[in-house]
């Protein structure tokens, strides 16, 4: 099943989603066996009591994009290497996804991203899934703004955060999804504006949540798949 929200409010941002499957897979709800730099308990223990309760667990994590190409290894003709023209017309382009098992949603923002488009993202996220939801994200400051606590705090027992251990980024799935966008949908693109970088990328992920392999190996990547 595939499903696509385009909100009134900006016409450069999407979240889109591939089927339904809530939680992690049996036998890996423990997914940092870490814990944090002050000795507190990891988002493990987390993890295991939102599947007692029956939440989606959501990974999310935020990336940036430019017009500047992202140079990889390509194939060339033997003698001749192949040459990147640099545009030196900078656009940034922001992105923002969530990953549950099979399910994956982002939204593509102008721009840096900042607490309102945070909050904005898990709120549609939330008129999305049905549900409660368990929210697993890096300690960034965005993460914990005082707009996104109070939004939070808001939704009582609907939404629920929990913190991965600091300097750990292996341990979030969606990063490799990011790593995928770049390295292998996006290696050596040249666009000159940012309208046209949001369409490509966009192309670029859906078709990626359309490869279940991918999803699943973005998990096994995290350590988070049997």
């Amino acid at each position: 099943m595939e499903s696509s929200i385009i909100p009134a409010t900006s016409g450069i941002c999407w979240i889109g989603s591939a089927s339904v499957v809530n939680g992690l897979p049996d036998g890996h709800s423990n997914a940092t066996r870490r814990r944090l730099a002050a000795g507190s308990a990891t988002a493990g223990r987390g993890l295991k009591k939102a599947r007692s309760e029956g939440r989606t667990i959501l990974f999310i994590d935020e990336s940036g994009l430019s017009t500047r190409p992202h140079r990889v290894r390509t194939w060339g003709r033997r003698g001749q290497t192949p040459v990147v023209q640099e545009t030196f017309n900078w656009q940034s382009l922001s992105l923002i996804g969530g990953l549950s098992l099979w399910r994956f949603y982002f939204r593509a923002y102008a721009g840096s991203i900042k607490s309102p488009q945070v909050v904005e993202f898990l709120g549609a996220l939330l008129r999305h899934l049905p549900g409660p939801l368990l929210v697993v994200w890096d300690g960034a400051p965005i993460h914990r703004s005082a707009l996104v606590r109070d939004f939070v705090a808001t939704q009582a027992t609907r939404l629920v955060v929990e913190r991965l251990p600091a300097y750990a980024p292996e341990l979030n799935p969606v990063e490799y999804v990011w790593a995928h966008l770049k390295e292998h949908e996006l290696g050596n693109l040249i666009v000159r504006h940012a309208y046209e970088l949001d369409h490509q990328a966009t192309r670029a992920l859906r078709r990626m949540r359309r490869r279940p392999s991918l999803i699943r190996a973005c998990w096994k990547q995290a350590d988070l798949w049997p």
